[in-house]
């Protein structure tokens, strides 16, 4: 069979975000493969030297950006077999998953959209262009069955690929003892509530006062988190900043408990890499976080938005280190499930399926049959 070439349209790693990690993972998977000749196309391109450096208004640098995108999306997607787009929800969807969509449609390009958003209920129920536009993919792939039953409840068929997680960067390490070195590392936006985690914190820190935070990640609400880290009198709270995917693994590695707070959530990567490395996760219900994670068997779950109760967890891990080494244990188990050998062949036969051509499956059935 031939090799496809497939142009992956999604975030570069210049934006720090599960969307470009994913993206870049599967690029990276996909070199030197024997099937899948795969390349990135950025959603954020820079535009030419000259032209950026003299753009100093904020929405003419989102125009100057988008022109640059559209003229790689004519560039790009002509001398594709297939058009694989990376998705979030309602202005990102309008400025970057639907050009890309329209310019494969007019070359006549197949288009697998792997919508990824826990934004997705609500950006569906509003977006009618949305809407209208997903019902012309050839295939629309997420990453989890949250989902899947998602797009069902609005009439739209998907199926799931889960994402990547590389068992190698992350090494798994039991925590025994288990010190109070908590990790977050997710992004400073409202839908993740980081200030959950501060608050919770304020409170483990009332019964273990040599407890450390680390936060990894930046975003609109950076000032806002600082000051009330202040105001809460925590101390051994470290605002870390973005670290690029190559280093995350070693934040991993000098931690013990894996904390996450969001409202809003689809198939979080950092529980997986948090899995992948044994870390004991307590983590908010949020989306497809329960589809990942069974309370009381990979990690503990708790309400969102519920400090308390996020509080509690912690420190019952804390007290119960036995505890938390088992369901770190049973958590690394469920790695295999994401890792590229499994993952490849699903990817690889939604791309043959959407072109027409057989797939590893239906070529064993067939060589099966009299």
């Amino acid at each position: 069979m031939r090799k496809l070439r497939v142009a992956i349209v999604a975030p570069s790693l210049r934006i720090l975000g599960g969307q470009g990690v994913q993206a870049q993972r599967l690029v990276e998977a996909w070199r030197n493969d024997a099937d899948v000749d795969a390349w990135l196309v950025p959603v954020n391109p820079l535009p030419p030297g000259p032209l950026w450096r003299a753009v100093k208004v904020k929405y003419l640098r989102t125009l100057a950006t988008e022109a640059t995108y559209l003229a790689l999306l004519l560039r790009e997607l002509r001398r594709a077999d297939i058009v694989h787009v990376f998705s979030a929800a309602y202005s990102s969807f309008l400025l970057a998953p639907l050009p890309a969509m329209l310019v494969a449609r007019a070359f006549g390009r197949p288009v697998i959209l792997n919508y990824r958003s826990g934004q997705a209920p609500e950006h569906l129920r509003r977006s009618r262009i949305a809407r209208a536009a997903i019902a012309k993919v050839d295939r629309t792939i997420v990453p989890s069955q949250f989902l899947v039953d998602v797009f069902s409840s609005f009439g739209f068929s998907a199926v799931p690929v889960p994402n990547v997680v590389d068992p190698v960067s992350f090494s798994f390490r039991e925590r025994y003892p288990l010190r109070p070195r908590l990790l977050s590392t997710r992004n400073f936006e409202p839908l993740y509530n980081v200030g959950c985690t501060l608050r919770a914190f304020a409170i483990v820190q009332q019964r273990w006062p040599e407890a450390e935070l680390t936060l990894v990640g930046g975003g609109s609400l950076d000032r806002e988190l600082r000051s009330l880290a202040r105001e809460l009198g925590l101390r051994r709270v470290t605002f870390a900043g973005r670290v690029a995917p190559k280093d995350i693994a070693a934040q991993y590695a000098a931690h013990d408990l894996y904390v996450q707070s969001p409202n809003i959530d689809n198939m979080p990567t950092s529980i997986l890499e948090a899995f992948a490395s044994g870390l004991p996760v307590v983590a908010t219900n949020a989306g497809g976080v329960p589809a990942i994670l069974t309370d009381g068997t990979h990690g503990l779950l708790v309400p969102r938005d519920d400090h308390r109760a996020l509080a509690d967890r912690i420190v019952r891990l804390l007290e119960q280190p036995a505890m938390a080494r088992d369901l770190a244990r049973n958590a690394h188990a469920t790695c295999q499930a994401y890792t590229w050998p499994r993952v490849r062949d699903q990817w690889l036969s939604h791309y043959r399926e959407v072109l027409g051509e057989p797939t590893p499956t239906s070529l064993v059935a067939a060589l099966g049959s009299p």
